[in-house]
């Protein structure tokens, strides 16, 4: 079936990856060319392929040039575990931890950030802009402006949550790959967050960050083992 927008690229690592993992896509299996696969998922050419790259960079797919060459399904797909605990459920209980305390951060930092606090997370987006070819100098931009959230909350609790997210995020984030096409639209959702936040748009800003945590999800969910939680959505 067709990938509906807007998160198009997440949602086609999700529905790739779990027809690998249910077999509908066996090991060794040639995917159609990419024309006709785009055509099938009505997304276009571009989308698929940053779809494609990350996951023949988590191991799911294998790329060969030559005249027998394409992309094809991994003869051993990797299973995620984390110290024995299946990664599945540690990542819903994180993404979920990640919503509950970003969300309140921003309703606080609306309510009480300074206008010089939240004119800083602008400049860390400006940053980031520059930074969507090096992920792990954009990783560590990034971690400051969803701490400099917490800071804006006035908040030493949120703060120390807020750093206890992001370190527990960079878990999750060394499973995704990232091309420089990604990290750009993901600094675009931190400009609009931050927009919302200088607006004084609490929902508005909520909304972003839960934009951001379902894509997220939509690409984890490609790349577990095990099915997608139910009752996902908020």
């Amino acid at each position: 079936m067709p990938v509906r927008p807007p998160s198009t690229f997440e949602e086609t690592v999700e529905r790739l990856g779990s027809a690998i993992r249910l077999g509908i896509l066996g090991p060794g299996r040639k995917l159609p060319p990419e024309r006709e696969l785009a055509a099938m998922l009505g997304i276009s050419r571009s989308t698929l392929r940053h779809a494609l790259t990350a996951l023949v960079q988590s191991g799911h797919l294998v790329s060969m040039r030559g005249r027998n060459g394409g992309t094809f399904v991994a003869e051993q797909p990797p299973i995620a575990e984390h110290d024995g605990e299946p990664l599945d459920q540690r990542a819903w209980a994180v993404l979920d931890y990640r919503v509950a305390v970003e969300s309140g951060a921003a309703i606080l930092a609306v309510e009480r950030g300074t206008p010089a606090q939240l004119e800083k997370l602008q400049g860390l987006v400006e940053k980031m802009d520059g930074e969507i070819n090096d992920f792990e100098e954009y990783r560590r931009t990034d971690i400051r402006l969803h701490i400099g959230i917490a800071e804006a909350a006035h908040s030493p609790r949120l703060v120390s949550a807020a750093t206890d997210v992001q370190a527990q995020m960079s878990d999750l984030i060394a499973l995704i790959a990232h091309p420089p096409e990604v990290l750009a639209r993901a600094n675009e959702q931190h400009a609009r967050l931050v927009e919302a936040l200088l607006k004084g748009d609490a929902p508005g800003a909520v909304r972003v960050l839960r934009e951001q945590s379902e894509g997220t999800e939509h690409i984890l969910a490609g790349l577990l083992p095990a099915p997608a939680r139910l009752g996902a959505t908020v």
